[in-house]
């Protein structure tokens, strides 16, 4: 089964200031805009993130088997990344790129999850279908 993500992350309330954002909510404040066409530039995540840190995650899967992407602006400028989990390599210690982006963005890990489970970024495969 493949699970495909395209999207920025940062709090629900500052992401619903978009002017024209579809944000879905995710768990600990954190909302999802959902980025279909990768349309999201990085001046804009730069501008979006003056008033709050935001983060560009990516994933793509199949089978278990894939790749992760993820980076953090706050302040106007990139402060953690880009980080990369490429495809047949372990995790580093710190977790995957989106769960220590997610962390670097304020979220904490529920017991026995990772960051990327405890805001509910499983619940839709498929970019497309957070829009549903």
């Amino acid at each position: 089964m493949a699970y495909v993500l395209l999207g920025v992350v940062g709090g629900a309330e500052l992401l619903g200031r978009v002017s024209g954002a579809r944000v879905v909510a995710l768990g600990q404040g954190m909302g999802l805009l959902p980025d279909v066409r990768g349309a999201v530039s990085d001046g804009e995540l730069g501008a979006w993130s003056a008033a709050g840190a935001v983060a560009r995650v990516e994933a793509e899967f199949f089978g278990g088997v894939g790749e992760q992407w993820a980076t953090v602006w706050e302040g106007g400028a990139v402060v953690l990344g880009p980080l990369h989990a490429p495809e047949g390599e372990p995790l580093p210690a710190e977790g995957s790129p989106i769960s220590r982006a997610l962390r670097r963005l304020g979220v904490i890990a529920a017991a026995g999850e990772d960051e990327f489970a405890t805001v509910g970024l499983g619940r839709c495969r498929d970019t497309e279908d957070w829009l549903d």
